[in-house]
């Protein structure tokens, strides 16, 4: 029994301030500026991502940055097979307190570096079946791993096909952003490449502890059947280093920013108009500017 706590555990749906705010308290610990860590502390928030995700008893569900298992207990209340990551040591004692009475398996650890055969297993409460499994992630995200993150999962993880992801509004409209938007860069391109991505819900940061100094909102993504563009026509390692050299000078027109980078033929063989700057190829016209570059 977590001390000071007149309930068990495994009687706990979600936390609210209070409890978030008690636990802290009770346990000496404070969020880590240097982690990121803003915690989510509002049961009805939490429960609204549960219900967004639209997980249940069948699915497979993964959770970054589980921190005191606001989330993590919403989403074991729909059933689902939860494996939560938390990479703060001073968390994990509290966190596998709260959750693993409700069949939450526990991962510590930092994302970035553990093993996906690490992570992509289902907890204990659940049958092990197929590898090949499809996997939800549900995450608030920490937000100076945000980017990273999503880009590991998608480049990585085949086996997670949705993600949906709590990320400060500026990252967010960065994940989902369109040709033409001021927000569209190279990590824009790098989902388009993978999934489809939509922000579908703003969380304001009064839910938070402690409260942060931007917005936040959710962004929902799709992982495709096939990438945008043809691995076999074209290797995902040179297509991107092209659309970051390209998004490195997002000012200058391509044929410049692009100099030394593509061959200059390879514009009119792509049909691109080497004047347009970078914002304004989607991720099939970047596909076809590096298939006809001759010099790749």
């Amino acid at each position: 029994m977590v001390l000071g706590w007149h309930r068990e555990p495994a009687a706990w749906v979600t936390l609210s301030r209070r409890d978030l705010v008690r636990l802290l308290d009770e346990h000496g610990l404070h969020p880590s500026r240097a982690l990121g860590q803003n915690f989510v502390a509002d049961a009805n928030t939490v429960r609204r991502i549960a219900r967004l995700a639209a997980v249940g008893p069948a699915d497979r569900v993964l959770e970054i940055g589980a921190g005191l298992g606001s989330l993590t207990l919403a989403l074991a209340d729909t059933g689902a097979s939860v494996t939560a990551v938390e990479i703060d040591r001073h968390l994990l004692p509290v966190l596998r307190q709260l959750v693993e009475p409700r069949g939450v398996r526990v991962v510590a650890g930092d994302v970035l570096r553990l093993g996906w055969d690490q992570l992509l297993v289902p907890a204990g409460n659940h049958p092990a079946v197929d590898p090949d499994e499809p996997w939800t992630l549900v995450a608030n995200l920490p937000y100076n791993v945000a980017v990273p993150v999503v880009a590991r999962v998608l480049d990585e993880a085949r086996t997670v096909t949705r993600l949906l992801v709590l990320v400060q509004r500026e990252v967010g409209l960065r994940l989902a952003a369109a040709p033409g938007d001021e927000h569209y860069g190279a990590v824009s391109v790098k989902v388009a490449y993978h999934a489809t991505a939509i922000v579908i819900g703003k969380v304001p940061a009064s839910v938070f502890v402690p409260r942060p100094k931007v917005e936040s909102v959710l962004v929902q993504l799709t992982r495709r059947r096939r990438v945008a563009v043809d691995p076999a026509a074209v290797a995902p390692e040179r297509l991107f280093a092209v659309v970051r050299a390209g998004f490195a000078q997002r000012r200058k027109m391509l044929r410049r920013s692009l100099a030394g980078v593509v061959d200059p033929a390879a514009f009119a063989a792509a049909g691109i108009d080497p004047a347009a700057r970078a914002e304004e190829l989607d991720v099939d016209a970047w596909g076809r500017l590096v298939r006809c570059d001759p010099s790749r």
